[in-house]
This record gives C-alpha cells, sequence and structure tokens, in this order.
C-alpha cells in the first residue's frame, strides 16, 4: 500500500511537536509498516526551512525510508481544475495552489492519504482514503 503524507505529520515528528508529535509518528509508523511512504517535490520543498541543509533533511527521510515522487502535467493539470473548483465556489485565497498539488498528487499516485488537515481535503479530494 502506497501512503502519501502531508507536510504537517513529518513536520509534527522532525521538530518534534509536543502536542501532534505521538499521533503522527505512530500514523507514520504504521503508514511504514503497511508499505511505501510517498511525498511530491512540494512536500519537500516546505520541509526545507526546518532543516540547516539539504543533506540533513536527505537523512531525515532516508530514516523513515520515504520515497519522493515529483508532480507531473497530470498531477498539475488536475490540481488546477480543483483550485479552480475551490475558487468559483467563493474559497478564499488562503488555500494557495501548493495544497492542491499535494491533494492531486495523492489521488494520483497513494492509496492513502496521511494528513492532519480533516477540512479541506475531504471536500476538495473526496476519493482521498484517510490514514
Amino acid at each position: 500500500m502506497i501512503t502519501a503524507v502531508d507536510t504537517s505529520v513529518l513536520l509534527d515528528v522532525f521538530l518534534p511537536d509536543e502536542r501532534h508529535g505521538p499521533t503522527s509518528k505512530e500514523r507514520l509508523r504504521d503508514a511504514y509498516d503497511r508499505g511505501v511512504i510517498l511525498i511530491c517535490d512540494i512536500v519537500y520543498a516546505e520541509l526545507v526551512p526546518a532543516f540547516n541543509d539539504r543533506t540533513k533533511l536527505d537523512e531525515a527521510l532516508s530514516q523513515i525510508s520515504v520515497t519522493i515522487s515529483p508532480i507531473n502535467t497530470t498531477i498539475a493539470y488536475e490540481a488546477g481544475l480543483r483550485w479552480l473548483r475551490y475558487r468559483q465556489d467563493g474559497g478564499p485565497r488562503s488555500r494557495i495552489i501548493s495544497d492542491f498539488l499535494i491533494g492531486a498528487h495523492a489521488v494520483t499516485l497513494a492509496d492513502t492519504f496521511l494528513t492532519r488537515d480533516r477540512g479541506f481535503y475531504p471536500t476538495y479530494f473526496p476519493e482521498l482514503r484517510k490514514q
């Protein structure tokens, strides 16, 4: 089983976050036990500020066996369609296209999606199976 992971879950574990860290770590471990942990290059970019250098980031991801998968034009197109629907529905600009790229990547390449965001993704990516 392939589990796509959102940035917030990884930051909970890497920083660590006292409130969310233990639950995120447990859910990440469960995903690892079931198969592949996948992130897109957008999640990778969002993790960069939490690390002093690229080597440390790559080592942290390697320790939890993360596979990094780039966004392609099929995923980008799907993200753009869903972002358009969001804006047409009156969605504020507080959600930016990167959230839609992460969701479209998960829909396209993963079986489940591990995130702490319980409101946005179910609305615009209802087919995502949450972990």
